[in-house]
């Protein structure tokens, strides 16, 4: 009997991961993928010495990735080579104020004591808040596949269930942290983690403040030579194991006969039929563009023009002639009207006027991103997803000259007639670069309840044997949960079509 052979749309971290597992398990799989090279949004630009990440920026919880290496047969280690970040991040105030968080516990608590030394309990009292929270909801939420409440109710154990009031509040994360802090300086830092799956602190659930404690439980991690390694190193363990990758092959429909995914239709028109079809495209773009002869109740056409999508980014990729010592390997400029900021985004639907401003510099840890006495900032700020309001090529370059000048005015002088190299990705470019339903990096925003928890399932349910992989779909966005979702789809198949 010949090998089942599964299809998988997309070459982002979902879709190398799931065709890890997959082809462990025997299956004949094939990878197409749209644009020239994998990753998805884990993605690379180089440019006149500079080397730029595109996407996620440090991996954390090591161990899902050391065991994506391991299904295939491959040791990480042998592979990549992850560094400690410390500090994890440098946080910066438009007071002044400055604060280095730390994988070393001893480190963050002597800063913490320097600026908000009333708030030393409270912290402990968090992480450990953040700690039960994950060991209640990861065995459910994460590392299995969640298509509903019966399939969560026979999950249910006593841990859980003790930690259901607190799970099913409604609770946002900006109001837990007013609970536990009385600095403003750390609510506004831990309401931060709400921006890791594209949502407000302000409107998202409570129980996104296990991210805290997963960054310093687990540690902060940078990969040599640039997180796309992990791309590459993926791509490359994949091949070995007899996966088939084509970039430029852009899949124009999934093909539904008689209720099941028959196979995928080119862009040039080639059929390519499968046992299965993993959409590791965005899945509102997957609803939205490839099923056109499925009906889709869930995700109809006037649905998705009403969902909430995360937000977006837009972003300055600058190369600079000069050292910025002044930089952590990560950074972050709070602005000085947090709840005005999301409200822009979310509620107005508009640029923030006063944005918070992330600066990644790899250079500061890795020298091969940049050419010698230069740095490679990446710089970002949370935006709306594409509407019909403005365009973002008529706004770009003024928004621009807005977050330079307040760097600039946060204490990177010089940084204007620094810049020799300069890129921009803006909401538009995302939504054409990879896909991106309105240009929304996490997909659905998690905005709400049903949204946080009842993101589009990895079993399609328009069409057997199609299957959603990646960010978009159960467990969520970030390095580690896509990894997850590759294996738990990939046991989904397994489970549904058979095993080789």
């Amino acid at each position: 009997m010949s090998a089942r052979r599964v299809i998988i749309i997309g070459a982002g971290l979902g879709g190398l991961a799931a065709s890890l597992h997959l082809a462990a398990r025997g299956f004949q799989v094939e990878i197409l993928e749209k644009n020239p090279a994998v990753g998805g949004k884990l993605n690379r630009i180089v440019a006149d010495g500079f080397s730029f990440d595109t996407g996620p920026s440090l991996v954390t919880m090591p161990d899902i990735l050391r065991e994506t290496f391991a299904v295939a047969g491959a040791r990480l280690e042998e592979r990549l080579t992850l560094q400690p970040l410390d500090p994890i991040c440098r946080y910066r105030w438009p007071d002044g104020a400055q604060l280095d968080v730390s994988s070393d516990l001893s480190k963050t608590i002597a800063e913490l004591r320097r600026l908000a030394p009333q708030d030393e309990a409270a912290f402990f009292r968090f992480l450990s808040y953040g700690a039960d929270l994950y060991a209640a909801t990861a065995p459910v939420f994460l590392f299995n596949d969640f298509r509903d409440w019966r399939n969560l109710w026979r999950r249910l154990d006593g841990r859980l269930l003790r930690q259901l009031p607190r799970l099913a509040t409604l609770k946002t994360v900006a109001d837990r942290t007013a609970e536990f802090f009385s600095s403003p300086y750390l609510r506004q830092l831990f309401n931060r983690y709400a921006t890791y799956n594209g949502s407000s602190p302000y409107r998202s659930q409570a129980t996104f403040c296990l991210i805290p404690y997963v960054e310093f439980a687990f540690g902060a991690w940078y990969v040599a030579g640039g997180l796309y390694r992990i791309a590459e190193a993926l791509a490359q363990v994949a091949r070995e194991r007899g996966v088939t990758i084509h970039t430029d092959a852009p899949v124009a429909e999934i093909v539904v006969e008689a209720g099941r995914a028959r196979g995928v239709r080119l862009a040039d028109g080639d059929f390519l039929p499968a046992d299965a079809v993993l959409s590791n495209a965005d899945s509102l773009y997957t609803y939205g563009r490839l099923l056109p002869s499925v009906r889709r109740r869930a995700y109809s056409d006037d649905r998705l023009a009403r969902i909430e999508p995360s937000c977006s980014g837009f972003i300055l990729l600058l190369g600079t002639a000069r050292k910025l010592d002044a930089l952590a390997h990560h950074n972050i400029f709070f602005s000085s009207d947090y709840p005005g900021e999301f409200a822009d985004i979310f509620d107005r639907l508009t640029p923030p006027a006063d944005p918070t401003i992330y600066v990644c510099a790899t250079s500061r840890t890795d020298p091969t991103q940049a050419p010698p006495g230069g740095e490679n900032l990446f710089v970002m700020v949370n935006a709306p997803a594409v509407c019909n309001a403005y365009d973002w090529d008529d706004i770009a370059a003024d928004y621009r000259n807005r977050i330079v000048a307040r760097l600039e005015a946060a204490g990177l002088t010089g940084l204007a007639r620094s810049i020799v190299f300069e890129d921009r990705l803006t909401p538009k470019r995302f939504a054409t670069w990879f896909n991106a339903h309105r240009g929304a990096i996490y997909g659905l925003s998690s905005n709400s309840l049903r949204n946080a928890f009842w993101r589009p399932p990895i079993r399609a349910r328009e069409a057997r044997g199609l299957y959603f992989v990646g960010g978009g779909t159960h467990p969520g966005g970030g390095i580690p949960l896509v990894l997850l979702s590759g294996k738990i789809a990939a046991a989904a198949v397994a489970a549904d079509v058979g095993q080789a």
